[in-house]
């Protein structure tokens, strides 16, 4: 039986007291915890900013100039790739915010525009029907001949000025706030340039740092972890990207064939939506339905059936061949990743949890693999690559 050594004792002290300090002062951890991520948040945003940029900056690479052996290409390869993938993510969401809040600006103007004689027919309706003034005089709803004016004067003027104060209030927390997130976004950017710019090294040096410290074995297995995350990763985002525009056309040629309105808008918005999974599509059917009652109550109806046909169609047809392909996991585990990861952080869990799970699976059945033949999961031969990488 081995002794123990004074450095498995010291360890073990340090870890029970930092237990004892941690339990002791909770609430001044999560506090600290808490101070940590959000100082770090910048970094976090550059990095998920990076990752997802890094996409159209390798595609990019790819497709110009590989051959070129001149000194001045590949110099500036990188910088201009970087740009051409910065570009082309403004100008994307300079387009769908160009196209989508005119039209919503619109449906909301005529909605305001409209209210007041739907309310008054409403109300003329049920004063018809019901004698709706008789009634809300016999409830006090209605003010008496012997109603205290200048007291329900007072009254709203000293509720309109607190009211005032709190606007300012909220006005200099807006503006506040705003300018933090500028910031933030400024911050994020810059290190997402220079995570783009230098990824070949900083990877190294990841590699690097993870070999010396925990080892070789453990290394590799975290590595292994990794790359996984990384496949699961880029292709949910490929697929849905490509889903999205195949979705969007479908969209807008079925809308071009029924002579709905607003058929580029909506297609664009349907296309867009599509990026959130399952979820996306219920938004997208409410806003256009919306856009077109403005025009045509009965083409927002015959919209909605259309909608509800092609998303049928979408899931059933369109998502196993692009997305579910693609991430290798079943349909049954999308939708428990969607509804889990919704429920726990909203539309960032539902875009999160499906690359997640993805990952998940495929540890798991790799690793059930390896011990059904009693092997190492590096040992397994690795998956074959999956047919919709469009950027990798």
């Amino acid at each position: 039986m081995k002794q123990l050594s004074w450095k498995t004792c010291l360890r073990a002290g340090v870890t029970v007291v930092l237990v004892y300090l941690a339990c002791t002062y909770w609430h001044s951890v999560t506090a600290f915890i808490g101070l940590a991520i959000g100082a770090a948040s910048p970094l976090v945003l550059g990095a998920c900013i990076a990752y997802v940029a890094n996409i159209l900056m390798a595609f990019y690479e790819r497709s110009f100039f590989v051959k070129s052996k001149k000194p001045i290409i590949s110099k500036v390869r990188r910088p201009v790739c970087m740009l051409l993938a910065f570009v082309t993510v403004l100008l994307a969401l300079y387009w769908l915010m160009a196209t989508i809040i005119p039209e919503l600006i619109y449906a909301a103007d005529w909605l305001i525009r409209a209210l007041p004689d739907a309310l008054r027919q409403l109300f003329a309706w049920l004063e018809e029907e019901f004698s709706l003034s008789t009634y809300l005089a016999d409830t006090g709803l209605v003010p008496s001949e012997n109603f205290d004016w200048n007291g329900a004067v007072s009254s709203a003027l000293n509720l309109l000025l607190t009211g005032v104060g709190g606007v300012m209030g909220a006005a200099v927390s807006v503006v506040s706030t705003l300018f933090s997130t500028v910031v933030t976004l400024f911050l994020a950017i810059v290190f997402a340039i220079y995570l783009m710019a230098g990824k070949e090294r900083l990877g190294a040096q990841v590699h690097r740092v993870a070999r010396t410290y925990l080892g070789e074995k453990t290394a590799q297995k975290v590595f292994y972890v990794l790359e996984t995350l990384d496949a699961s990763f880029h292709s949910f985002i490929v697929g849905q990207c490509t889903e999205a525009i195949i979705l969007g056309c479908l969209c807008f040629l079925g809308m071009m064939v029924f002579q709905f309105h607003n058929a580029m808008t909506i297609s664009v918005m349907v296309g867009f939506t599509a990026l959130i999974p399952i979820a996306g599509a219920y938004f997208a059917a409410a806003v256009g339905a919306f856009m077109i009652f403005v025009e045509s109550p009965l083409q927002a109806l015959l919209f909605v059936i259309f909608l509800t046909i092609l998303q049928q169609i979408e899931g059933n047809v369109i998502f196993p061949r692009v997305v579910g392909s693609s991430i290798g996991l079943p349909a049954v585990w999308v939708l428990v990743a969607v509804t889990v990861g919704g429920g726990m952080l909203g539309v960032l869990g539902m875009l999160l949890g499906v690359p997640l799970a993805s990952a998940l699976y495929r540890l798991l059945g790799r690793d059930m693999q390896a011990r059904e033949k009693g092997v190492t999961v590096f040992e397994i031969p690795p998956e074959p690559k999956r047919k919709n990488t469009l950027f990798r």
